[in-house]
């Protein structure tokens, strides 16, 4: 068993790779590994010696992933890994080891082990190491028809073992599994977590909430310049953005922002966004601008007279 934190431990234990040199040799029991966020690792590796050289002779020995001046910077002096690393060998000195523990996605990096004997300049490192990728979680959703949306928990690396996921909807937990069908236009907040991991879960995916729109310029204009409308709505994956203008079939612009030019009586009518998503779509409340000049949103209201448009909050 490996030396760990508590939680779930990443082990290392096929596709042996040797790395030698004039008899020294290092035999690093995997060469990557994906790791969840908040996981301990757990790397091993053997090393042997030429003949008439004892383990004894090894002054030095520690695991690194950077070099400062040509030199290897032991982890343990690595303040981005203070209280978090632990390593060393066991009892025939044969077999080595390092244990991270509560992983980051900054720790993702090739990791080395390097030793020294009593006979200056000699030393040795197993090169090229053990790559770590650290992985957060992320929710997919893929549509499976005109009314079913499949939510899949994803990792950007293949995690190890097999691990096992919970699905949470508005806080609560609904089911175990690597997807999750939802229901198409769903206005509730679905997040994954990994088991043994409640403080390491996906940002929760959700469908857009109602847009609102704001209007620049917010003071007086004259008739001619132009009016930009700005719609934002609160939605995971982002929404996208369309325009119209009510009962029209073919959008007046798409995007976030829907500049008016030449801002005119003919342009005057109801406008409203929608913002969409993979989740779902919503509409904004509709935007009056009238034949007169009078322009309404919600309680706004800009008023146009004599060709002068003035914005009151």
């Amino acid at each position: 068993m490996s030396p760990s934190a508590g939680g779930l431990v990443v082990f290392l234990l096929s596709v042996q790779v040797i790395q030698s040199q004039d008899g020294w040799r290092v035999k690093y029991h995997q060469t990557d590994v994906c790791a969840a966020k908040g996981s301990t690792v757990f790397i091993i590796c053997d090393i042997t010696h030429p003949p008439g050289i004892y383990y004894s002779d090894i002054k030095d020995r520690f695991w690194f992933t950077k070099e400062k001046d040509g030199e290897p910077v032991d982890l343990k002096t690595d303040s981005e890994y203070s209280g978090r690393v632990k390593y060393g060998c066991y009892s025939d000195s044969k077999r080595c080891y390092l244990t991270i523990t509560d992983v980051r996605e900054s720790d993702s990096a090739e990791y080395k082990f390097t030793f020294m004997t009593n006979k200056p300049g000699e030393k040795y490192t197993g090169s090229p190491g053990v790559t770590l990728s650290v992985t957060g979680l992320q929710v997919q959703v893929r549509r499976s028809d005109s009314t079913w949306l499949e939510l899949t928990c994803h990792s950007s690396c293949v995690l190890s073992g097999h691990p096992e996921y919970y699905w949470y909807k508005n806080e609560k937990y609904i089911e175990t599994g690597s997807s999750f069908p939802v229901s198409s236009g769903s206005t509730d907040r679905y997040s994954c977590y990994l088991t043994g991991y409640w403080n390491q879960r996906s940002p929760a995916v959700y469908g857009p909430q109602r847009p609102s729109v704001s209007v620049s310029p917010s003071a007086e204009m004259l008739e001619g310049d132009s009016v930009t409308l700005t719609c934002s709505a609160d939605a995971n994956p982002a929404a996208s953005y369309t325009w119209y203008k009510e009962h029209e079939d073919s959008p007046r612009a798409s995007g976030q922002i829907f500049t008016i030019t030449d801002f005119t009586a003919e342009h005057s009518g109801n406008y409203y966004c929608e913002a969409q998503n993979e989740m779902g779509r919503s509409n904004s409340t509709l935007l009056l601008i009238t034949e007169s000049g009078e322009f309404l949103h919600d309680r706004n209201r800009l008023i146009n007279k004599q060709h002068l448009l003035h914005v009151y909050p």
